[in-house]
């Protein structure tokens, strides 16, 4: 490893020495950083690497609020304002037991440099708390997402940091998160939140961006060496929104999804999950919030307990991991790799361990880092943002062509990046570098303050 990106690597973990996830995210992209590192100076003279992994901002609060029994319950929310250089801070709140400062951290790094790859003017942040909603009733949920606006109003708007929704944070909370806000603020600014509903501001197609996104990117990739989604296999974990519009975007395009899963375990469908299976689905995790199992019961097919096997254990032509991160360990890369994997798309962010991602890589297999397979969903919130701001919304057919064409460009940036510095179909080297170069420059040209 170069010896400035190494000093700059060794700070953060004298720095912050439990926050290995984050640790895991910056190694990763500094990493990949060097040939843009040795091939300019300029970014050691302006000391950029040691900037751009320090969050500009970093905000933690109490969240108090009464449960159903009337007792008060305390958990932790976060704000992690990781940097602003080309517009105001964009990214997601999650709402898990998992969440941490440095969990944040990493996602809100990562952030950084997948909203530079959209070609929109944003910033990367992100955000949220340890609260569980799985379990809580409508109303503790909404007592909850109340509690933490009362916070949170004061470090969000417009032009200052926009939030949207991520694991635990969908259409319920953003509604409750944004009726707070405006009851708090007296301020109907459709333009702080994204992932709206379609009547109150939000944009057509936010729901579907990051699934519909990511199995672009796939296709994209797999253009390169002529082949296109139809009539591949493809195994799809997670049954949430990215898993549930991924699964659909299969479907649109000639795929057959076989697999999906959740925290307890996943399901193998041999037959493929079609329109119907997949409404059935919607309506098992967006309205009963049910588990995945129910699936195997109902439709009879085989269910796995997570503890007892891996989906990746199937035999797939596409794997788009889009549950959480680190999903994909060393040995379950392998296994896809035995089993004739030709593509893996993130659907999730960083759901592959480094071990994973160096052994796709090695099999000369199609790998769309997170950053830039399942930047849709921010790149949507970043035309609802457009949107709000013209007071004027697009037709489903219109936000979805932007879509399309925002995820070619950014296959394109990461591609043709790649080629430069000498690593052809490497799309983490690709990505990273051009995310990088972009929020660089940018600081540069803003001076050493920013």
């Amino acid at each position: 490893m170069d010896k400035y990106i190494e000093s700059v690597y060794n700070s953060l973990i004298e720095k912050d020495p439990h926050q290995k996830v984050f640790h895991q995210a910056a190694l990763e992209v500094l990493e990949s950083l060097e040939p843009a590192i040795q091939k300019n100076s300029k970014y050691q003279e302006h000391s950029i690497l040691e900037r751009i992994t320090e969050p500009e901002r970093l905000i933690q609060f109490r969240i108090p609020w009464k449960n159903r029994d009337g007792k008060i319950q305390v958990n932790r929310g976060f704000r992690v304002q990781f940097n602003s250089a080309l517009g105001p801070y964009k990214g997601g709140l999650r709402f898990h037991p998992t969440v941490t400062q440095g969990v944040l951290k990493f996602l809100g790094f990562e952030q950084v440099f997948k909203n530079s790859l959209t070609t929109l003017p944003m910033g990367g942040g992100k955000g949220g708390s340890d609260f569980d909603p799985k379990g809580k009733t409508d109303a503790e949920v909404e007592i909850f997402c109340e509690s933490l606006m009362f916070e949170l109003y004061r470090h969000i708007g417009q032009f200052i940091d926009v939030p949207a929704g991520d694991i635990g944070v969908g259409g319920r909370e953003i509604g409750y998160l944004y009726g707070a806000f405006r009851k708090i603020t007296n301020n109907h600014g459709t333009g702080v939140f994204t992932g709206k509903g379609a009547g109150w501001g939000g944009s057509l197609i936010r729901p579907e961006a990051t699934g519909y996104g990511c199995v672009y990117f796939v296709q994209e990739m797999l253009k390169t060496r002529g082949e296109e989604m139809k009539d591949k296999t493809v195994v799809v974990s997670g049954s949430g929104n990215v898993a549930q519009y991924a699964t659909e975007k299969c479907i649109d395009l000639g795929a057959k999804v076989i697999a999906l899963s959740d925290s307890n375990g996943w399901i193998h469908d041999p037959d493929g999950i079609d329109r119907d299976k997949l409404a059935w689905v919607m309506d098992l995790k967006n309205v009963r919030r049910g588990r995945i199992k129910e699936y195997g019961e109902h439709f009879k097919v085989d269910y796995t307990e997570t503890a007892k096997a891996s989906p990746w254990s199937l035999k797939c032509d596409v794997a788009l991991p889009s549950a959480t991160q680190n999903e994909v360990d060393g040995k379950e890369a392998k296994m896809l790799v035995d089993n004739g994997v030709m593509a893996v798309g993130e659907g999730a962010n960083m759901p592959t361990v480094p071990e994973g991602v160096e052994i796709f890589l090695e099999a000369n297999v199609l790998f769309g880092p997170g950053k830039a397979a399942n930047a849709g969903g921010v790149s949507v919130s970043g035309l609802e943002m457009a949107q709000n701001s013209q007071r004027f919304f697009w037709t489903r057919e219109e936000v979805d062509a932007k879509l399309q064409q925002i995820m070619q460009a950014i296959h394109s940036n990461a591609y043709k990046t790649a080629e430069k510095f000498d690593k052809k179909s490497n799309y983490v080297i690709g990505a990273n570098i051009a995310g990088f170069l972009k929020v660089a420059d940018a600081m540069i040209a803003q001076g050493h303050r920013v």
